[in-house]
Order: structure tokens, then C-alpha cells, then sequence
């Protein structure tokens, strides 16, 4: 799929979809890459301490799996800054199936200077996992 154009982009433009499944190996690649080696993310029983029903991903994890819907649609080096807040965690089992995360995104603003504003909806098992999550893309 070529990259948009920002002149081709219009305000509602929708992404499309990403759908990822984690397994509970994505987690200890994460922690070894990112070094956030809390136990929540690999332990049951750390997990059960802090009142959890198993272990979770990491937020930044569910974050960046996320804005693989933008750099799909617009490349990797296009976005500019991003964020979110983190609104529920995501259980991942300790199964073969893992579990799914869903993000969609829609072009919410054109700011100028080949700049968009993507807003993008994050779920796992159809509840939102990540608040107010947006990206700031440069188009060619």
C-alpha cells in the first residue's frame, strides 16, 4: 500500500485496521528490550499480589502495538510525537492464543504543513485499554 499524501488526506480518513495478538514470550522480549522487568508482566503470583487476574502487558507495549496501525499506513518514520493514557489493563493468558489487541484510527485534524492529528481507538476484548491515544504524522 503506497503512503498517503497529505493533499489525498481528508479529516475522517479512517486507518485500516490492526489486529495483534500478544503471547506471553511478546512480554519477555519487551522487558529484556525495554528493561521494565516489573513482575506484574511475567509472574502469576506478582500479578495475584497486585490484585490482577494474570499477567499483564506492559503499557507501553499495548501503546506501541497500537501505532503500528499509523506507521502501517503512513510509514515508519512519519510519526512525529504520540501518547496516551493508560485506561485498563490487558491480561495476557498463558496460552498459545495469547490475546488480541484492535486499533483503528481516523485522521482527526490537518494541522499544516503536511501534518495530521490520527486518533486511534485501542481494544482488548472489546474494552478500551488506552485513553485519548493520538499521533502527530507527517505526510509527504
Amino acid at each position: 500500500m503506497a503512503e498517503p499524501r497529505y493533499e489525498e488526506v481528508a479529516v475522517g480518513t479512517r486507518l485500516p485496521r490492526l489486529t495483534h495478538v500478544l503471547r506471553r514470550g511478546d512480554l519477555v522480549i519487551y522487558a529484556g528490550a525495554s528493561g521494565d522487568f516489573n513482575p506484574i508482566h511475567w509472574s502469576e503470583r506478582a500479578a495475584a499480589q497486585a490484585g490482577l487476574p494474570t499477567v499483564i502487558a506492559h503499557g507501553m507495549l499495548t501503546l506501541g502495538v497500537a501505532l503500528r496501525a499509523v506507521t502501517e499506513w503512513a510509514g515508519r518514520e512519519a510519526v512525529l510525537e504520540c501518547g496516551a493514557r493508560f485506561a485498563a489493563a490487558v491480561p495476557v493468558p498463558d496460552t498459545d492464543e495469547g490475546v488480541e489487541i484492535v486499533a483503528d484510527g481516523i485522521v482527526a485534524e490537518k494541522l499544516g504543513e503536511g501534518r495530521v492529528r490520527v486518533d486511534l481507538t485501542v481494544r482488548c476484548a472489546g474494552e478500551k485499554v488506552l485513553a485519548r491515544p493520538r499521533a502527530m504524522v507527517r505526510l509527504s
